[in-house]
């Protein structure tokens, strides 16, 4: 019996296409971290349940994709338990997780290296991260990640270096009407409770999905009091530009040692951005703007389109205790992360990818009966030789064919080798946008080919 061809919900296939133009994303964002002298880093998709887990809050721990033990792991189990109590079943059953992000690895990772790292440490990565969430538009299961972090400075030159760099990826790649939201965790901070900091983020983060009514309720259920919800609202209402953004908060929260440090900070990073070159308006105060994510403790960042075609296309933010779960005692970071399924899906809906070459076939080498084979793979042999993206056709079949086959892939140019009695090594090059043929000698044809492929650029 056929196995149905099927994906596993929130798991994606991606055709030739399709990854041509990711790889034109990732080559763009790889080249710019290494502009800006980030190294490149790699860690494993598993990690063990001990390392991700209490990272992410309680929302996030439940989107982390277990790996079972292997064995019989129920038969061994000293103390039976019903599997309906799945948070106390959960270690007993697996003790490795997927990656949910690449933050928490590689602060596991600097944590194992600490001696042996140049710090500050400026890392980028770029690898796929798991989520068992539920799948939905720009929502995936498996996602690829390209993080920037700088590990080890508190200065807030590190915070305006990643807003610069992220508005430089973004232009680069064309991006239209985008925006880069921040905030500083100080701001909410400052009208909550600090022992619940962590759940009143977590419910405010979920502001732009359910809207701030929604929120209101929800914070009425987790028993937040009147008078956060109250500044809460204050800060949803704050308008106008950056500076006037900050009079507003400076009048709702200036009057605290978290509110008052958190607005000095948004204030010097401006300025430094502004040094920087990035534009004004780019960048945007939000002080609603929370980052779920259970680790964050400055600045936040996030990447955003006005027109709300998907979700933000990236975030990150400053972090000061990751690294003293790992052993690594003081050891500050910040960062920022792209998410390139998301990239994708804003390009295409922008139509920013007509202008990128095709990674395919640059030139189609016919194959008809009267030319040897021998011929053939020589020619084929020099066209490779030459820079040339090449393919031959395999079979000996009607020139029609394989006219067809050139255009369904857009291959641009095909060369039908001829022999002619006054010339006896003739080809024929073929423009297949302009259906322009030439006849060129052996020693004409690789000059005239690079010349059409220019001039088709």
């Amino acid at each position: 019996m056929a196995i149905l061809p099927s994906l596993v919900k929130g798991m994606r296939d991606y055709s030739p296409l399709q990854v041509c133009r990711r790889n034109y994303i990732l080559s763009i964002i790889r080249s710019i971290y290494a502009l800006y002298g980030f190294e490149p880093l790699e860690t494993p998709a598993l990690e063990t349940r001990a390392t991700l887990t209490g990272k992410y809050g309680q929302e996030g721990e439940q989107l982390i994709f277990n790996v079972l033990k292997s064995g019989n792991f129920l038969g061994e189990m000293a103390v039976p338990i019903s599997p309906t109590d799945y948070r106390k079943l959960k270690p007993l059953i697996s003790d490795k997780a997927l990656r949910y992000d690449l933050t928490v690895p590689l602060m596991r990772y600097v944590a194992a290296h600490q001696h042996q790292i140049c710090f500050p440490f400026r890392r980028y990565q770029v690898q796929p991260v798991w989520r068992a969430d539920r799948p939905q538009k720009g929502r995936y299961r498996e996602f690829l990640q390209c993080d920037a972090d700088i590990i080890g400075s508190p200065s807030l030159l590190c915070e305006a270096e990643i807003l610069k760099l992220i508005y430089d990826i973004s232009s680069q790649l064309g991006l239209q009407n985008f925006c880069i939201k921040i905030n500083h965790r100080g701001v909410l901070s400052a009208i909550t409770d600090p022992e619940r900091e962590t759940l009143f983020c977590t419910i405010v983060d979920k502001l732009e999905k359910i809207g701030f009514q929604q929120v209101v309720t929800a914070l009425q259920a987790a028993d937040f009091s009147s008078a956060t919800i109250a500044s809460l609202s204050l800060l949803q209402n704050c308008k106008g530009n950056n500076v006037e953004r900050l009079i507003q908060l400076q009048a709702a929260i200036g009057h605290s040692d978290q509110g008052s440090k958190a607005i000095e900070t948004l204030t010097d990073i401006l300025a430094d951005i502004h040094t920087l070159g990035l534009p004004d308006g780019v960048c945007a105060i939000e002080p609603t703007l929370a980052r779920g994510l259970h680790y964050y403790t400055g600045l936040v960042m996030e990447l955003t389109m006005a027109n709300k075609l998907v979700g933000s296309l990236g975030g990150g933010g400053r972090y000061a205790n990751l690294g003293d779960l790992f052993g690594a005692t003081g050891l500050v970071g910040v960062g920022f992360s792209f998410g390139i399924d998301r990239l994708y899906d804003i390009m295409e809906a922008q139509n920013l990818f007509q202008s990128i070459p095709s990674c395919s076939t640059e030139v189609l080498l016919t194959n008809i009966e009267k030319n040897g084979t021998t011929q053939l793979l020589h020619l084929l042999r020099q066209l490779r030789v030459h820079g040339f993206k090449s393919e031959l056709y395999p079979q000996k079949v009607k020139i029609k064919k394989q006219l067809t086959y050139a255009h369904k892939k857009n291959i641009p140019f095909v060369i039908i080798p001829e022999e002619a009695a006054s010339v006896p090594h003739c080809y024929i090059l073929k423009n297949m946008q302009t259906g322009v043929q030439n006849r060129y000698s052996w020693s004409e044809l690789f000059d005239a080919l690079r010349t059409a492929l220019v001039s088709t650029c």
